[in-house]
């Protein structure tokens, strides 16, 4: 297919071509714009986000088990990580807005910027395959990676999910203890972390109902993260 110039310099920025140009189009094209956007390509995109950075954190720390791997791959997936590469690539210049959104600066909004990366990952994946997407995630997040350390976003995330919804004039969020297994000296907590945004609650397993809460809390932030602006 013919290059579109239009994309050339966002191409280089990203670290790949595509064969399609029209993936890349459909990822930058925000729902405001066209009924044909790019949510479903988020959805996959975010999915492959969630895989790459797992796999990538599951090698680069080898000894950690997998508590710290959770809280790790949610300070890197987060909300706010995306915006920070889509500015790095000046994403918003190239989105598709509808006149409401660009009037009321879309283009800058964190969570628009957000989902517009994890649309590109989709995008990617459909126009050249898993490794292809693998390695062009794995090279933006390279020195955030490296940057990383097994105390990295380690204050409570009970009590950073509870700022959050502060700030924001909603309720506190709900724990509860879904099953309780093992023996009484080797038991495993399930609990649910459930907030008014958000449909479906967050779940986690640890050998404590306080670490499960908190794994639940640090998944639930991670969730509203994505769906909300900070």
């Amino acid at each position: 297919m013919q290059k579109n110039s239009r994309f050339e310099v966002l191409c280089q920025k990203i670290g790949y071509s595509f064969v399609d140009h029209t993936l890349l189009n459909h990822a930058l094209t925000h729902r405001s714009f066209s009924g044909s956007h790019n949510e479903r390509l988020e959805f996959l995109g975010d999915s492959i986000l969630n895989f790459t950075i797992a796999e990538l954190l599951y090698f680069h720390f080898p000894s950690s088990p997998e508590g710290d791997l959770s809280r790790l791959r949610a300070a890197l997936v987060r909300g706010d990580t995306l915006a920070e590469i889509a500015r790095e690539w000046d994403l918003g210049s190239y989105l598709n807005l509808g006149e409401g959104e660009l009037k009321s600066g879309g283009f800058r909004r964190p969570s628009i910027l957000a989902d517009a990366v994890e649309a590109i990952i989709g995008a990617i994946y459909l126009d050249a395959g898993m490794d292809t997407v693998k390695r062009c995630v794995s090279t933006w997040f390279k020195d955030r990676l490296n940057d990383l350390s097994l105390t990295t976003g380690e204050k409570d995330p009970k009590s950073q999910l509870q700022e959050w919804l502060q700030a924001r004039k909603k309720p506190l969020p709900q724990y509860s203890v879904v099953s309780i297994d093992g023996e009484a000296h080797d038991q495993l907590f399930t609990v649910s972390c459930t907030v008014t945004l958000l449909p479906e609650p967050t779940v986690a397993t640890a050998p404590s109902r306080k670490s499960a809460e908190k794994e639940a809390a640090l998944l639930m932030l991670a969730k509203l993260e994505r769906n909300y602006e900070r």
